[in-house]
């Protein structure tokens, strides 16, 4: 670094230097304070004006507005899970006998999948079969008492008309009518008790029936939780014995978007996840429901979003924690700047370090931080370089993935270049 010093200046230096020079006589001891703190001064002199002379420039950094394809995307976690599982469990209480299907296994319709042990429940539908034929000779027994009643009130009758009235009695017919009556209403009893009966073995057939647990659906068996021996109690809720995936081809993906990003997902936009088991690939997926509910977990609320998976080759599990990367806005061909020519303010003049001697001395404060400038009526602006430094440029602005953003209007055009940033140099 050279450094310029004006002659008036190198001749006060000369000056001070002979008086130096010429204070070696006899006052030499009374004037060499003196002598030395003009030296101080003449070295404080020089520094000072190689300093001022060597001030900063400044060099700006910029990039070119370029034509590319903007997508934005929100991210967001959760996990896999079946489009329908079933708990298949039992409604009765028991002992099983036998456990027919394990973990994986693909069951159909109506498969058996366990069985209760029947003892007791073939003992109940015997003593149900049993009470239905005592109640079906009851309604015999009672069908022929209305018959006998009838009958003899028929000849009751016969005899009046052929005797005028005089025999029998008044009193004989009525009872004889009452008696008749009674049979009816009893073979109606007997008849409720048989129907009784035979809905009591009805249902003791179907808790028969019930022992045998079949799988509702076709599927495969996720899990199983019982073995043989084990005993079943049916209380308030029905036990769970085995959890059947209706069909693994075809899954749900439930993830947790964010509040601040859920107004830009809908229902229909694509997605991509990745899992752990399977580093480095993509699976596809696609938006079906957003959820209104909101969740509140460690004061961060998220929505619960169901994503349709196709799983074909079955690479993918129940219960696999996944990363979802779902596509809120794509542009195509699109003009784009870089954030951080947005964020661009350019340096104000003067701010390079212009003071004089004793400030240049004196401790300096913090920097204040830069402020942006006011936008151009209301919109965004850039800068770039004009034969008079910086000048800004207007412009509109659309959808951002954070790292470019979309001009959607302006004097802006491809291929300008924008300032992102500023550097300060020595001469």
């Amino acid at each position: 670094m050279t450094t310029k010093v004006s002659d008036d200046t190198k001749d006060k230096l000369q000056r001070l230097l002979d008086d130096a020079a010429a204070g070696t006589s006899g006052h030499a001891r009374r004037r060499w304070p003196m002598i030395a703190g003009a030296l101080v001064v003449a070295a404080a002199v020089v520094v000072y004006l190689a300093t001022r002379s060597a001030g900063p420039t400044v060099k700006y950094v910029t990039e070119q507005a370029t034509i590319g394809d903007l997508v934005v995307t929100a991210s967001a976690s959760g996990t896999l899970a079946p489009t329908k599982s079933v708990d298949v469990g039992s409604e009765l209480s028991g002992t099983l006998a036998s456990v027919l299907v394990d973990e994986n296994d693909t069951v159909k319709k109506g498969q058996l999948m366990a069985q209760l042990d029947k003892s007791r429940l073939n003992d109940t539908v015997f003593k149900s079969r049993a009470a239905v034929q005592a109640a079906e000779g009851q309604v015999a027994q009672a069908q022929a008492t209305v018959a006998e009643a009838r009958a003899s009130l028929t000849r009751m009758r016969q005899v009046s008309e052929l005797s005028g009235g005089k025999v029998p009695a008044r009193t004989e017919l009525e009872a004889a009518e009452a008696a008749l009556q009674r049979a009816i209403a009893n073979e109606s009893t007997a008849r409720g008790q048989a129907a009784q009966a035979r809905a009591t073995l009805k249902t003791d057939e179907t808790n028969l029936t019930k022992a045998d647990i079949r799988s509702p659906v076709d599927g495969v068996v996720l899990t199983r939780k019982v073995e043989p021996g084990n005993t079943v109690v049916a209380a308030m809720t029905t036990p769970v014995l085995f959890v059947v995936a209706e069909d693994l081809t075809r899954m749900q993906l439930q993830v947790k978007v964010d509040e601040a990003d859920v107004a830009t997902v809908r229902p229909g936009q694509p997605a991509s996840f990745t899992v752990s088991a399977w580093p480095g690939r993509r699976f596809p997926a696609a938006i079906q429901r957003v959820g209104l509910g909101a969740t509140t977990t460690d004061n961060v609320v998220t929505y619960k979003t169901i994503l349709d998976v196709v799983n074909k080759d079955l690479a993918l599990r129940p219960g696999m924690t996944a990363t979802a990367s779902i596509v809120t806005a794509r542009r195509d061909k699109a003009l784009l700047v870089p954030n951080a020519a947005l964020r661009f303010v350019p340096p104000q003049s003067g701010q390079a370090s212009q003071g004089g001697f004793v400030s240049q001395l004196m401790p300096r404060f913090p920097a204040a931080p830069r402020r942006a400038a006011k936008p151009l009526n209301g919109q965004a602006q850039v800068w770039v370089l004009g034969a008079n430094g910086p000048q800004p440029v207007g412009v509109h602005t659309g959808v951002s993935d954070g790292r470019h953003t979309e001009v959607t209007g302006g004097e802006l055009k491809a291929g300008m270049a924008v300032i992102t940033d500023y550097e300060e140099a020595a001469k």
